[in-house]
C-alpha cells in the first residue's frame, strides 16, 4: 500500500525539463521508501536508488559515488537519483549542495529525491546548507482516514493500534504486534535516528523520558515533575533538548502553552503528546479489549489521537498547535493560522485535574471558533477525517 494523494502530488515534479531536488522527511514506516519506489516504477526515465541505512554513518565519498552513477544515467537526458536515509551520511547537506550546484552550472538534467527518517536532522541540514535549492514534503504518521481506506480499520482499532501500516498483519496477535512496535519501530528509531546521530550524554534518561511521554500522553507535566518521575539528577535544559530530539524523530512532542507571546510559550510546562497512539498502547500492559473497558486509558488514547491529528497535519503548513491553561482552567488544544485561532475541547471521559477553560479563553483571546470533539460536539470519527485546514472559519 502507498499514499496515493502524496504520490500524485510528487510525480509531476519529476517530469519537468529542469533538474528538481525533492526532500521527503518523516518517521520510520510512514511510506517514504514505498513512495520512492512507486515513483521510480512509474517514471519513464533512467534511475538509481541508493540507501545509506548501515550500522555506522556513511562518509560523504559514498554519496559522491552514488551521485556519479546518477550523472552517468543523465548523459542523454533526464534521470532520477534517489538517496534514502540521507541523515546517516556525514556532512550530507554540504555534499548535496556542492554536487547540486555543479550540476546546475553544467545543466546536468539529474532529478534528485532525498529521503530522511529523522525530520529534525533533515530540516537542520536543509536550512544550514540548501536554502533555496529544494522542496520539502513532510510524510507524517498514517491518519485514521488512510488506515480505514487501506486496511478497513474502524475507529477503535485506530485508537488502539495507531497508524503503523507495517504492523497491521500482526494485530490479531497482540503480543507480536506490541513487540514489533517496541523493537522494530521504537528501538530502531531511538538507536539509529537519535543516539547514533546526536550527542546524547544520558541515553537511559532519553529512553525513560520517551516512556514517560507515552504514559502521560495528553497531560501537562512540568519539567520538575518529570525529573521527579524519572528519578534522575539531570536538569530541565537536558529534558527540553531530549524532548526536541524525540519530537524530531516523530515519537513524542511537548506542546507549548499558548500565550500570544513566543517567549512566554517557550518557558511553559509542556503538554506531552505521543504522535501515534500505537506507541501508547504498545508500552501499556492492556490488551485491546482491556483498553476499551478502561475509561481512563481509553480517554488518553482519544485525546492523543486528536492532538496527534492536529500536530501531524500542521507540519510543513502555516499552522501550529498549542494548549492553554490558567490556574485550574484548561483548553485542550489551540490551533493557530496567522491571526486566526480555534479553541478545541475534547470530551474523552478521562478524569481531569482541571476544568474546561473555554469561556475564560474566549474572554482573554477572542478565538475565531470554538469546537467540542466528542460528547455533544463533533463525533470523533468525523473530526479525525476532517482536514485541519477546514477547522478554521472561511475567510470573509
Amino acid at each position: 500500500m502507498f499514499r496515493r494523494p502524496i504520490f500524485e502530488k510528487l510525480l509531476p515534479r519529476f517530469r519537468g525539463p529542469r533538474q528538481f531536488l525533492q526532500v521527503l522527511a518523516g518517521p520510520r514506516q510512514t511510506g517514504k521508501t514505498t513512495l520512492a519506489h512507486q515513483i521510480l516504477s512509474t517514471l519513464d526515465m533512467p534511475s538509481h536508488y541508493a540507501t545509506a541505512d548501515a550500522p555506522v554513518p556513511r562518509e560523504a565519498a559514498w554519496l559522491e559515488e552514488q551521485w556519479e552513477v546518477g550523472r552517468q544515467l543523465a548523459r542523454n537526458g533526464a534521470a532520477l537519483l534517489v538517496v534514502d536515509e540521507v541523515q546517516k551520511i556525514l556532512g550530507w547537506s554540504e555534499t548535496v549542495k556542492k554536487l547540486w550546484d555543479q550540476d546546475t552550472w553544467r545543466h546536468v538534467p539529474l532529478h534528485v529525491l532525498v529521503l530522511g527518517s529523522s525530520p529534525l536532522l533533515v530540516r537542520k541540514g536543509l536550512t544550514e546548507s540548501l536554502a533555496g535549492r529544494f522542496e520539502l514534503t513532510y510524510i507524517t504518521h498514517w491518519s485514521y482516514a488512510e488506515m480505514r481506506a487501506a486496511f478497513g480499520f474502524d475507529l477503535d482499532q485506530y485508537l488502539y493500534f495507531g497508524g503503523y501500516p507495517g504492523a497491521v498483519s500482526l494485530v490479531e496477535d497482540e503480543e507480536r504486534w506490541a513487540a514489533y512496535v517496541r523493537d522494530s519501530l521504537i528501538e530502531t528509531t531511538v538507536s539509529r535516528d537519535i543516539l547514533l546521530l546526536n550527542r546524547v550524554d544520558k541515553p537511559a534518561l532519553l529512553r525513560r523520558l520517551f516512556e514517560l511521554g507515552c504514559r502521560y500522553s495528553g497531560q501537562i507535566l512540568s519539567y520538575q515533575k518529570m525529573l521527579g518521575q524519572l528519578q534522575d539528577a539531570g536538569n530541565t535544559t537536558t529534558l527540553a533538548h531530549y524532548l526536541e530530539l524525540l519530537a524530531g524523530a516523530g515519537l513524542i512532542v511537548g506542546l507549548q502553552k499558548y500565550s500570544g507571546r513566543a517567549v512566554r510559550a517557550r518557558a511553559s510546562s509542556p503538554k506531552l503528546l505521543a504522535l501515534n497512539t500505537g506507541l501508547v498502547s504498545a508500552l501499556s500492559d492492556l490488551s485491546f479489549q482491556s483498553a476499551r473497558g478502561n475509561t481512563e486509558f481509553w480517554g488518553r488514547l482519544v485525546e492523543t489521537a486528536v492532538g496527534a491529528h492536529l500536530f501531524n497535519s500542521c507540519l510543513g503548513q502555516r499552522m501550529s498547535v498549542w494548549y492553554w491553561r490558567e490556574k485550574n482552567s484548561e483548553v485542550d488544544f489551540v490551533l493557530q493560522r496567522g491571526a486566526q485561532l480555534v479553541a478545541i475541547e475534547v470530551k474523552s471521559g478521562r478524569r481531569r485535574d482541571s476544568l474546561p477553560g473555554v469561556s475564560l479563553f474566549k474572554r482573554r483571546f477572542d478565538p475565531d471558533r470554538v469546537l467540542l470533539v466528542g460528547g455533544d460536539g463533533i463525533p470523533l470519527e468525523d473530526f479525525l477525517t476532517t482536514s485541519v485546514a477546514d477547522l478554521f472559519p472561511a475567510s470573509a
